[in-house]
């Protein structure tokens, strides 16, 4: 990832700021504010603002003033409780917001989650930045055969170097094609003074999805988490993980607390149902049991057994 030398200033800019405020704030999340974490070869992740912390959501659970006379431990407890028993609105009082620089195909992924406020660059207003995601060869895989939106075996080779070749090939060609259009440079530079370019908010159609876009994406924490939930896990496609590990880690920063309640109850605690329950206590005693005596699927027997590692109880 690089940047140009006026996005240097301006990060330096913004970090060279000295306001004072009477909010709370997030030591470790303010020594990372407005700092371009790279994501992918040229995207990158950054927090620009954001309100609250874990006494935000604390205080507003016990609807209080100020940051009380409660213990830390205290706090820890109640958030623990909130996030155990799935109580979402005191997660709704803290916000953040990020600038964002991701491809246009994992955007369209992204944009899916329609709980925040989004604001991305403008292709009719201005011209798109002359980059394009290229997978590393290790992120080059086929068609899972048994997951119809996931990647199966990594294509080495030959193969791998055609690929590559060919999203690199159609990358470039189409974006010459996007400044023929438009008369005019990436950088602002018109081609030919003796014509006329094409209006940008046509010629963008003709650019490859692998094209890098940029947007402002505020949002709460519990809309937040519930994002991370689905995208930093491990079946979440390649390249939304990467943006969400680093979203995940700037939620450490911001409300220690609450990311750990969050690593225990969702990301690394899993839901039963009534008749999984039933299995389990069977399990918990010693039998055996089949299938066909839970009353599961194959599928909903195999996420239960995978979840608890009990795959010798399957007979």
């Amino acid at each position: 990832m690089k940047l140009t030398k006026d996005q240097i200033e301006d990060i330096k800019d913004q970090q060279s700021q000295n306001n004072q405020t009477k909010r709370v704030t997030a030591p470790k999340l303010e020594n990372i504010l407005y700092e371009a974490i790279p994501a992918l070869d040229h995207g990158f992740v950054r927090v620009v603002d954001y309100m609250g912390d874990d006494t935000s959501i604390v205080q507003s659970a016990r609807v209080s003033y100020g940051k009380g006379t409660k213990k830390v431990s205290t706090d820890e407890g109640l958030i623990k409780y909130l996030m155990r028993h799935w109580h979402s609105t005191p997660f709704e009082m803290c916000e953040i917001k990020y600038h964002i620089k991701l491809p246009i195909f994992i955007a369209r992924q992204w944009i899916r989650h329609r709980t925040a406020n989004v604001n991305e660059y403008s292709a009719r207003y201005s011209i798109l930045d002359k980059e394009f995601y290229l997978p590393s060869q290790e992120n080059l895989a086929a068609q899972s055969i048994s997951n119809r939106q996931g990647r199966g075996d990594v294509l080495k080779g030959e193969q791998a170097e055609k690929v590559l070749e060919i999203l690199k090939g159609d990358a470039e060609r189409t974006y010459d094609n996007y400044e023929t259009m438009l008369n005019q440079k990436f950088d602002g530079s018109i081609i030919d003074e003796g014509r006329k370019g094409l209006a940008r908010e046509l010629a963008r159609m003709n650019l490859t999805l692998n094209t890098y876009t940029q947007w402002y994406w505020k949002t709460d924490l519990l809309n937040l988490m519930n994002f991370l939930r689905l995208r930093a896990d491990s079946h979440a496609q390649y390249e939304i993980r990467v943006y969400a590990d680093i979203m995940l880690d700037t939620v450490k920063k911001w409300v220690p607390i609450t990311y750990e309640a969050f690593m225990d109850y969702r990301v690394g605690g899993t839901e039963v149902s009534s008749k999984g329950k039933e299995v389990l206590k069977k399990l918990i005693k010693g039998e055996k049991i089949s299938i066909e005596q839970s009353g599961l699927s194959k599928r909903e027997w195999n996420e239960l057994m995978e979840a608890f590692d009990k795959k010798d109880y399957l007979v």
